[in-house]
């Protein structure tokens, strides 16, 4: 049984950080591209970050700059960094784990709060 779950969410101030972690199971963790996602109320779900099995990351446009996605293989775990936090970050984040186009995995979401 495949299992995500992210930790490290709550409140935080503007101009704060984050730190979130999404520890998997069930799965080959190293073989996966791990990416967070987030969803604001009333909006779509988005890109927050994402990193490939090789390493390479990629970054939605909102947060260039100021989140950094990491993975550490011998954990199981993938990383979100974040710096100067806005309150337009606020959202329910989500990790997901893919190994191809039809097989994604996703864990349940952990809410972070960017008060002003």
């Amino acid at each position: 049984q495949v299992q995500l779950v992210e930790s490290g969410g709550g409140l935080v101030q503007a101009g704060g950080s984050l730190s979130l972690s999404c520890a998997a199971s069930g799965i080959i963790f190293r073989l996966y591209a791990l990416g967070w996602y987030r969803q604001a109320p009333g909006k779509q779900r988005e890109l927050v970050a994402v990193v490939t099995s090789g390493g390479s990351t990629n970054y939605g446009d909102s947060v260039k700059g100021r989140f950094k996605i990491s993975r550490d293989n011998a954990k199981n775990t993938v990383y979100l960094q974040g710096n100067s936090l806005k309150p337009e970050d606020t959202g329910d984040y989500y990790c997901a784990a893919a190994r191809d186009s039809t097989t994604r995995y996703w864990g349940r979401g952990t809410q972070v709060t960017v008060a002003s």
